[in-house]
């Protein structure tokens, strides 16, 4: 694994911008052209592995809370967790998530965290990075298989014939090429589709509803739970019909307290890192992050464990991240179904990542 220097395409912006990309320059400079991942194929072997690896444990971690009704140790309100449950015994399906995880080469993947319910840098790099790939022939493959396994993954959860709605954020550029984008996929997979925001739906008659009242039957939203149940409409929540895609028990994963529940559940599992809501459980250096924080919104690093645990604060031993002159670099590994789909790797000068950090392509031989 390596991060090397390459000739920018001349007239990158105008293609990555004919793909419908037109947030290249987020912040300054958010695509890299000029730049790349380069890894060995043993290497992308083993972070496929760690991937469908950490799938499966965190699926035994939601069985595990459900069983038991533990939700308190996730903060879960009495609604979500309602809303959870019935999710899960109803075996609704998943469609995507992006594990979010430090390599530099060597040694196993370590989980960072899991963006289980509203993952983006999917348009970037299911499609992005795979046509500067052609373009560029900078290497002999790329670990992405990102757009067939959704276009594959839609018919597995939706009934023949259904009306699929998208929502969220429209008037956010990132957020509205991901919404987009799955709507194509969709679309693809032979659905009929619509897109509408977020603050377009309605109530009417017992169902939600979009901007032509009619009922929305399955709805993809990229919109947080934790939001969605403070929306003055979340009283209907638990009475509609709508099926909502990602199902309510992704708030299982998608919360930071998923960590320590799966280092207590797995300890010592080479793809996990040391982590509790107590900071005096980790030893030497740790990183401090909000139960429901976003895109680096709150995370702190600290030599030593601090003398009081913050509330809804969890605790991660730190582990540095692969570091080149230009940064440090986190890979975003993808799943789709159940299935290790593909990888992005975006790369800050600071160690944590957030939502203006770079996104630069990869390749491997």
């Amino acid at each position: 694994m390596r991060r090397e220097r390459c000739a920018p395409r001349p007239d990158w912006r105008a293609r990555v911008e004919a793909l419908g990309f037109d947030f290249h320059s987020l912040d300054g400079a958010y695509w890299v052209d000029d730049a790349c991942y380069r890894f060995g194929e043993d290497q992308i072997d083993r972070i496929e592995a760690a991937t469908g690896e950490l799938h499966q444990l965190c699926l035994q971690a939601a069985a595990h809370v459900v069983e038991r009704g533990d939700y308190a140790e996730l903060g879960l309100s009495a609604r979500a967790a309602e809303l959870v449950e019935r999710s899960w015994r109803a075996k609704e399906p998943a469609l995507y998530g992006r594990f979010d995880l430090a390599y530099d080469g060597y040694g196993e993947p370590k989980l960072l965290e899991y963006n289980a319910d509203t993952p983006t840098s999917l348009f970037e790099a299911a499609v992005v990075q795979w046509y500067w790939l052609e373009d560029t022939a900078a290497g002999t493959d790329q670990f992405n298989l990102i757009h067939e396994r959704l276009v594959e993954r839609w018919p597995q959860i939706l009934p023949a014939g259904a009306q699929v709605h998208f929502a969220g954020c429209l008037e956010t550029p990132e957020d509205r090429a991901t919404v987009e984008y799955l709507r194509e996929t969709c679309a693809q997979a032979g659905y009929a589709t619509q897109s509408l925001d977020i603050a377009e739906i309605g109530w009417l008659d017992a169902n939600y509803v979009d901007l032509d009242d009619r009922p929305i039957a399955q709805l993809f939203k990229l919109y947080p739970w934790e939001w969605l149940l403070d929306e003055p409409f979340a009283e209907h929540l638990p009475t509609a019909p709508t099926r909502w895609i990602e199902p309510a028990w992704k708030q299982l994963l998608s919360n930071k307290s998923l960590l320590p529940l799966l280092w207590r559940l797995f300890p010592g599992h080479p793809n996990l890192l040391p982590a509790s809501h107590d900071p005096a459980a980790i030893d030497g250096p740790l990183v401090a992050k909000p139960r429901l924080g976003r895109e680096g919104e709150g995370v702190a690093m600290f030599e030593r464990a601090p003398l009081m645990a913050a509330p809804d604060t969890v605790y991660q031993a730190y582990t540095p991240l692969y570091q080149s002159a230009a940064g440090h670099a986190v890979l975003g590994a993808w799943v789709v179904g159940d299935v290790a789909a593909g990888l992005g790797v975006r790369e800050d000068g600071d160690r944590i990542t957030r939502n203006s950090s770079r996104f630069v392509p990869h390749c491997f031989d």
